[in-house]
């Protein structure tokens, strides 16, 4: 199948930080994926409405009744993992919402792409007491996926965990990551030139001492823990102040060119 409308909603991964700036703009897998789209269909339209920091109540309130605005025949669905990092989370809650964002999208002759999150304890050893949430969670979207009309990207059970493919925060994809998502759901989606490449591991890097590991966690912890808490404390969110980078369905430019641009502030 070929798709003509595709809108990208969700946060942070969506919006593709990891991979560009906010100088020259953020490409990411949603930006990629669309690139895959209109190599099939040249005159693809695409939006992307992602606002990094963004919870999935806030997804679902905000960016859902945008994108159904936006009439598209295909809409990706990344959400959760801002839940699953804060105190507070209610599995049932978060994958509710998402389930509800499928159902609402479905309802109106979407064909809609979501995924489960890789295992963060294996990219952020910190993370690891919040394993238990994250498996419940997949496990929630898992079912709320088993729909027609929807697509599912499960990703927990591959190794998506290689350090290459995370940027130094260890929280979005690196170039690399972004593109070997992007590849896994062209894949899902079975559109012309994917296949399974995408699933098989890199080749394997020697392991580190026992302290220059420690000194990378120390590093991680100053560099982006530390100041993740601090915003925390503070009652703020990444996404203050912004607003979609690609609010409307505009063609698809070359990935070679400048798709993204600059997220907006409001």
């Amino acid at each position: 199948m070929t798709y003509a409308r595709y809108v990208a909603i969700g946060d942070s991964q969506t919006e593709g930080l990891g991979d560009g700036d906010d100088v020259t703009g953020h490409r990411g897998w949603a930006d990629r994926l669309a690139e895959h789209l209109a190599a099939a269909n040249p005159d693809l339209l695409y939006a992307n409405l992602a606002v990094r920091g963004r919870q999935a109540a806030q997804i679902q309130a905000e960016q859902l009744p945008a994108a159904l605005a936006l009439r598209p025949d295909l809409v990706t669905v990344m959400a959760g993992m801002n839940d699953i990092i804060r105190p507070g989370f209610d599995a049932a809650t978060v994958a509710g919402a998402v389930e509800d964002m499928i159902v609402r999208l479905t309802a109106a002759g979407v064909h809609v792409v979501t995924m489960t999150f890789p295992d963060i304890a294996m990219i952020a050893p910190m993370a690891r007491p919040l394993r238990p949430r994250l498996i419940d969670f997949n496990a929630r979207v898992r079912v709320a996926a088993a729909r027609p009309g929807v697509t599912l990207v499960d990703t927990f059970p591959l190794d998506f965990t290689d350090a290459r493919m995370w940027s130094a925060d260890r929280l979005h994809a690196s170039p690399a990551g972004h593109a070997r998502f992007a590849a896994g759901v062209a894949h899902a989606l079975e559109l012309p030139g994917s296949d399974d490449t995408w699933t098989a591991p890199l080749p394997p890097l020697p392991a580190p001492g026992a302290w220059r590991a420690a000194s990378a966690e120390m590093r991680w912890l100053a560099s982006f823990a530390g100041p993740w808490i601090g915003r925390r404390l503070r009652g703020r969110s990444s996404g203050d102040g912004r607003t979609a980078k690609r609010p409307l369905l505009t063609p698809v430019i070359d990935g070679n060119q400048s798709m993204s641009g600059r997220s907006g502030s409001s």
